[in-house]
């Protein structure tokens, strides 16, 4: 079966979050599977292009409302990932380093509707110059939602229209709402359909990849029940949907995350001797940060953002210095200029208790998770969440909100076989409380131990993952 995904990131590649993850873990997983899977990417001019090796394909031009544009479409020859990777270049629209961010502003590109309308199309023109059509065309988040419409409705893809289509949802606060007017950007397509574009009024690119797709996912089941209860409008949609609705967890590439061969660590160890490995990492942490390794060291990683909780943690960290919590706290990630500021003023108000590190570092992350007691994640939304997948892989322990992912792959001690710590109402007092908790197992060394060695034999590899990916395709023919 040929599985083509569709997306704006993929890890190595171009990442900005966990969709980066899984679409550069999950075809490699199914083709270790005896499947054949493929990833299209924008050609983005970031380092990691600059130093491939790639090949030209095809040229072409191809309509982009009253006007056109021209594309290349080039190969990934090395390094190799696992799977094929095309490229493809729009002048004008990938050639520059950010994702989705100008990364010397911090701020969205302008331009977000033309850059992702354009690869749509030109990801579709350039599928139907293959002889061989793909058997699943996988789409993933609003920035290729509409590609499964265009399949669908458009006139200049007629003859691939009986290609079945996935969407998957990795995170619903973002929905690619534009004026309506921006439907006349798309190949031509019968006036009437104008309505499966429309969702309240706007442009809905995720409404209306969820209406034409043949199948839609959620990377947790947790997530898609969240989903249906609140999604900025579009729950009743998903309800309306849900016959063709499934929740699939997300999974971890165990190649890529193996503290046993890690090149980014300090020292490498598996769950036989990660007591040394895990010791030689936090030292390395705390003499870098300045922080007391004798201490608990309570770690965040990832978007300084509202979703994911990064305004409580200024608040956790003064209550828990105030309340005298002997540990560490450490933050690494960018985000919210606002937050950036209040991270600024803790790290001067409370050296060696405090540190952070505002920006992206791959490296630095997993000397975090390999050197860390806990990992932090107070979500307000998490729709699978892989840091605390990574976290465990690294023989460090979970405190979550309980929320999407988190509350499916998150066992509370206090529960039968649980191994984290969770709390449930998104407010200081219960994130206090789950934090005094894990001070105190720090304190019992066997049963802190014990929970350590526990959480690196859990299994949440794409393993599992890709093959329940697979039972969902057979299902489309």
């Amino acid at each position: 079966m040929k599985i083509v995904h569709i997306t704006a990131e993929c890890y190595p590649v171009a990442k900005a979050g966990g969709l980066g993850d899984v679409a550069g873990a999950l075809p490699k997983y199914l083709n270790q599977a005896g499947e054949e899977a493929q990833v299209i990417l924008p050609h983005y001019h970031n380092k990691w292009l600059q130093n491939a090796e790639t090949s030209l394909l095809h040229e072409g031009r191809a309509p982009f409302g009253n006007s056109s544009f021209a594309y290349r479409v080039s190969k990934l020859e090395k390094p190799d990932l696992g799977f094929e990777l095309i490229l493809i270049d729009i002048p004008g629209r990938f050639d520059r380093p950010g994702v989705y961010l100008d990364p010397w502003s911090g701020y969205p590109y302008w331009d977000e509707k033309e850059r992702f309308f354009s690869f749509q199309i030109a990801a579709l023109d350039w599928l139907q110059t293959n002889k061989k059509r793909p058997d699943v065309i996988h789409c993933h988040d609003h920035h290729t939602a509409l590609v499964p419409f265009m399949l669908t409705r458009s006139y200049r893809y007629q003859d691939m229209k009986s290609i079945p289509t996935v969407l998957t949802i990795h995170n619903g606060e973002y929905q690619g709402r534009y004026d309506m007017e921006s439907a006349s950007l798309l190949p031509e397509f019968d006036f009437y359909n104008m309505g499966v574009l429309d969702w309240d009024g706007s442009l809905n690119a995720l409404a209306a990849g969820i209406k034409t797709a043949w199948k839609v996912t959620t990377v947790s089941k947790g997530y898609l029940q969240e989903l249906m209860e609140f999604c900025h409008g579009l729950e009743i949609l998903l309800r309306q949907e849900s016959q063709k609705m499934s929740g699939i967890l997300n999974g971890i590439d165990n190649e890529v995350w193996d503290p046993s061969t890690d090149p980014y660590l300090i020292k490498n160890y598996s769950e036989r001797n990660y007591k040394v490995g895990k010791s030689a990492n936090k030292e390395f942490l705390c003499d870098e940060f300045g922080l007391n390794p004798d201490r608990p060291l309570i770690s965040f990683i990832g978007r300084l953002v509202r979703e994911k909780g990064a305004d409580l943690i200024p608040d956790i960290i003064r209550e828990s210095k105030a309340q005298g919590i002997d540990a560490s706290f450490l933050v690494l990630g960018t985000g919210d200029p606002y937050l950036h500021t209040l991270f600024e003023d803790l790290q001067d108000n409370y050296t060696g208790y405090f540190d952070t590190r505002l920006e992206y570092n791959e490296e630095l992350a997993h000397r975090i998770y390999a050197g860390s007691d806990y990992l932090l994640m107070p979500s307000r939304v998490e729709p699978c969440g892989l840091n605390q997948l990574y976290s465990m892989r690294y023989g460090t322990i979970p405190i979550v909100r309980k929320t999407g992912g988190l509350a499916d792959t998150v066992i509370d001690r206090n529960d039968a076989n649980g191994y984290g710590f969770v709390f449930t109402d998104f407010n200081l007092d219960d994130a206090l409380s789950v934090i005094r908790r894990s001070v105190e197992l720090f304190d019992k060394k066997r049963l802190f131990n014990a929970n350590r060695r526990y959480i690196m034999n859990l299994d949440f590899s794409w393993v599992k993952a890709a093959e329940n990916y697979r039972t969902m395709y057979k299902t489309l023919k």
